[in-house]
This record gives structure tokens, C-alpha cells and sequence, in this order.
């Protein structure tokens, strides 16, 4: 299947599953292709054939997104450079879950979660390390008797009862010997969100651009991104704007067009700032802003009015 073809079968599913889902949104260079919520889950998509082609930066993009708009990120593929990708297992790159289309439709329509995810060293489980630790404990059994049966070390026990993973095999034979459902299903939308929250990574610094440090000035949390259609996620107390920069008009309408069905999923303000006066005030419920016009304004209700009048806040 092409990836149009991929991209559409992941929004047919999460679309069946009660998302409300945007159009496909496959212009050049950005990194997400869906943005899907569900009161109040909202999900990031990147759709790729080969997972392998997910970069570091593309992964940078979409946690910067993610964090700002309150948002999940997630990759659905088909394979990667190992094989395809199998039904019920949780990969990841960059601490980003990725999934087949497969197991996401099992997931959301069927009620069946996976149970296993990939690691560097093979396929693993989630274990319940509170009720193994209790269990253990209750019933008088030494760390070298479910050592001896799950065939690993006493201190791999002592890891698993602080929340390591453990191999297939081994949960397996804990959970027939202790006789208790001990393996947890994963979810993909909160899988390596610790990790996520531990990551140390350098907040990207604003350009010499006149309206991202107008913004900044009124008081906006301005978060610049690259693989997106707009350079910056805007911040303040009462509303998020996604902002786009440009002058080449086709450029702008392609731009304001994706902004436009993000803002209409999230619910927020979308804008596009143009360096002179647009012909247009506003261009698919994207308001339109020029420098000069931003250059006149001192408070950000100012600014998030003017663009509500101009746009359409659903």
C-alpha cells in the first residue's frame, strides 16, 4: 500500500473509532500527516511505509507540538528494515510509540490492547511489579525460587519488582507458577511518556523574526518549529495560536489551509502572519495578520481578539 493509502486506513480507523479527524495533510517538509482528537485526546500522526525513514528531528518536531498543544505523538507504519511491523507489539523510536494500522484498529475497535513492545535485545512485556512483589511476599516464595522458575537471576527478580520489563518467556512462567494475571496490556498513547518527560532538550532559540519576538513581547510562550506549516506555536493564559510567517502566496495558502484544520480539530486559534497586507483577511478560518498591523498592538487580548474576528473559533 502507498503511503497515501496508509495515511487514509489510519484515519478510517480512528475516525470509526469516535476521532474527530483531520483531512490528510501531506504538504512537503512538515511532520505529522493527521491530527485526530477525542474529547480530550488529541493525537499527533506521522504515517510512514518504512519506519526507519522517522528521524531525530521529525520525532524534535513532534514532541514540541505535542507538548504545546497538550497532544500525543504517534507514528503508525507498515515495516521496517527488519520486516513488517506485527500485530500487537509497541515499537519505538526517539521515545515515540509507533504502531501498525493493525494494532491501532485493535486497539480502538476491538478493545484489544497489546502486550508486548520492542527493545534493543528483542520483545518484551510490562509487569504488574506491585502485585509480583505482594504475591512473592504473601505466599513465603524466596527471590531464588521465582528466579529458578522464570529461569534469570535473583536480582533480575528484584529489577522486574521495580518496574522492568521482562522478556516473554519469563513473565510467562511467573504468571502459570504464581497463578495471576501479572502481564500488563501496554498503551501506546501513554508508552515512554516517562521518558519523554525525563528527555533534557534544548529549548529552540527565536529568530531575528520581527513577529516571533512581537509576540514573545506581548507575552506569548513563543516554541519555534522547522517541519511544520507554521514557524511557532504561540502560547498565552487564554489561547494558543499557530503561527506561520510568510510572503509567497502560495506558500501562504498551502500553509494556512493545514493550520487551519489543526486549529479545527484542537478547538484553538490559528493566524498567519505575512511580512506586508494580505488581499485576504482570512483564508479557510485562518486569520490573516501583517507586520504592520502586529507592530500596533501592546497587549495579547488585542491580538487573540483581532484574530478571533478574523478567523473562526469553533
Amino acid at each position: 500500500m502507498d503511503r497515501l493509502g496508509l495515511i487514509n486506513t489510519t484515519r478510517a480507523i480512528l475516525a470509526k473509532a469516535g476521532f474527530d479527524v483531520s483531512s490528510a495533510l501531506t504538504l512537503r517538509g512538515i511532520c505529522f500527516d493527521i491530527v485526530a482528537r477525542r474529547d480530550q485526546q488529541v493525537l499527533i500522526v506521522k504515517v510512514l511505509s518504512n519506519i526507519d525513514a522517522f528521524s531525530k528531528d521529525n520525532a524534535e518536531e513532534m514532541k514540541v507540538l505535542a507538548e504545546s498543544l497538550g497532544a500525543t505523538p504517534l507514528v503508525t507504519g507498515e515495516r521496517s528494515s527488519s520486516g513488517a511491523l506485527e500485530p500487537g507489539i509497541v515499537y519505538s523510536r526517539f521515545n515515540i510509540s509507533i504502531v501498525s494500522n493493525e494494532t491501532l484498529a485493535d486497539l480502538l475497535l476491538e478493545e484489544a490492547p497489546p502486550f508486548i513492545f520492542a527493545a534493543p535485545g528483542g520483545l518484551y512485556v510490562r509487569l504488574d511489579s506491585e502485585l509480583l512483589k505482594a504475591a512473592r511476599e504473601e505466599r513465603g516464595i524466596s527471590l531464588g525460587v521465582l528466579a529458578e522458575t522464570a529461569g534469570v537471576s535473583r536480582r533480575t527478580i528484584q529489577m522486574y519488582e521495580s518496574g522492568m520489563g521482562a522478556m516473554i518467556d519469563a513473565a510467562l512462567r511467573m504468571e502459570e507458577f504464581l497463578e495471576l494475571p501479572i502481564i500488563e496490556p501496554i498503551d501506546p498513547f501513554t508508552f515512554k511518556s516517562e521518558e519523554r518527560l525525563k528527555e533534557q532538550r534544548e529549548a529552540p532559540s527565536i529568530d531575528d523574526s520581527f513577529a516571533l519576538n512581537q509576540l514573545a513581547t506581548l507575552g506569548f510562550t513563543v516554541r519555534p518549529v522547522i517541519k511544520s506549516p507554521f514557524e511557532a506555536v504561540s502560547n498565552s493564559s487564554n489561547a494558543v495560536m499557530l503561527t506561520s510567517l510568510g510572503s509567497d502566496d502560495q506558500k501562504v495558502m498551502e500553509r494556512a489551509i493545514v493550520a487551519s484544520e489543526l486549529s479545527r480539530i484542537m478547538d484553538r486559534f490559528s493566524v498567519l502572519i505575512v511580512e506586508k497586507k494580505h488581499e485576504r483577511d482570512n483564508i479557510n478560518s485562518t486569520a490573516v495578520v501583517s507586520n504592520e498591523e502586529l507592530k500596533k498592538i501592546d497587549e495579547p487580548n488585542e491580538l487573540t481578539n483581532l484574530v478571533a474576528e478574523r478567523g473562526t473559533k469553533r
